[in-house]
């Protein structure tokens, strides 16, 4: 089972049509969807492997109704209820490229989780919006640990550029040097920050995207190589598709019960990774395409 540590929010998607005019109206396309990197994983991967959510919402009718979309999807959601449910402001250009304003709210303020929330787990995978601040981010380091005591694999994902400087690059470095995670995901500006070598990262496969560049991959111990990205036409919005590139690489890991440090298996788990990214690129948030209705009416 794939267990995702993190953030459940609502994503309020604000699609412009041209550039941003300041003090005045801009007409826009508004969407509201569920937002949380970890809930976006969980969700992306069920198709293929079993999940289960860990985090903490509101008390409140929004974060009642996410958790009943995560169960809808078919994930098992072990969640905390108390305080107000957070949400996440996307702004996104006519490129695609999206600006975000978090408000992470109770998702911030997940502790005392109970250790069997990790019962069955076989990876536990951990967006770095975890350590942002405390109490999450004791939380996660202690589950993190409890997960590879009971011999899951562990993944973070480097999630976001503010977030890493924020953080620091040398407690983030240690952060990382402690916790060894068996996958360690980023994209390029955010392995630039955290400056990381595959020296640095004994026993971790740190595995690099750069939007329509080639991956980069460094297996732990292994040498390093590359996957090519198909290309996507049409990106609309780039909300979420790191989100499914973790998901999609997670799941076929697991689904084919590979070593996260074998090149062949990697290899092919990154391109499960570009594929399902790239079917979220058309749309508003981490959200697949709504399935094409066929038959009779």
């Amino acid at each position: 089972m794939l267990v995702a540590l993190g953030d459940l929010v609502e994503d309020v998607v604000v699609w412009v049509d041209g550039p941003v005019r300041h003090a005045t109206d801009n007409p826009a396309r508004v969407t509201r969807t569920r937002g949380g990197s970890a809930a976006n994983v969980a969700v992306l991967a069920r198709a293929q492997v079993p999940t289960r959510f860990l985090g903490r919402v509101g008390d409140d009718a929004l974060g009642h109704a996410l958790v009943a979309g995560l169960a809808s999807a078919g994930v098992d959601a072990r969640v905390q209820t108390a305080g107000r449910t957070g949400s996440i402001v996307v702004l996104v250009d006519d490129t695609g490229e999206r600006t975000m304003f978090p408000d992470r709210a109770a998702s911030a303020e997940l502790a005392d989780v109970p250790t069997d929330w990790l019962d069955g787990a076989t990876v536990l995978h951990a967006p770095a919006y975890c350590f942002a601040a405390e109490p999450f981010a004791g939380t996660a380091v202690a589950l993190l640990r409890e997960a590879r005591s009971r011999g899951a694999l562990t993944s973070i994902d480097a999630a976001s550029v503010d977030l890493l400087q924020t953080i620091g690059a040398a407690r983030a470095h240690a952060l990382l040097a402690d916790l060894a995670p068996d996958l360690l995901f980023a994209n390029a500006a955010e392995a630039a920050v955290l400056a990381l070598t595959p020296a640095d990262l004994a026993g971790t496969t740190l595995v690099v995207k750069d939007g329509a560049g080639p991956v980069r991959v460094a297996p732990a111990g292994g040498t390093p190589f590359t996957v090519e990205v198909p290309p996507v036409d049409g990106v609309r919005d780039t909300t979420g598709a790191g989100d499914a590139f973790a998901a999609g690489c997670l799941a076929a890991l697991l689904a084919g019960g590979a070593s996260p440090a074998d090149p062949v298996a990697l290899a092919a788990a990154v391109r499960a990774g570009t594929a399902l990214a790239a079917t979220v690129l058309r749309q508003p948030g981490a959200t697949l395409p709504a399935p094409t209705s066929t038959g009779a009416h």
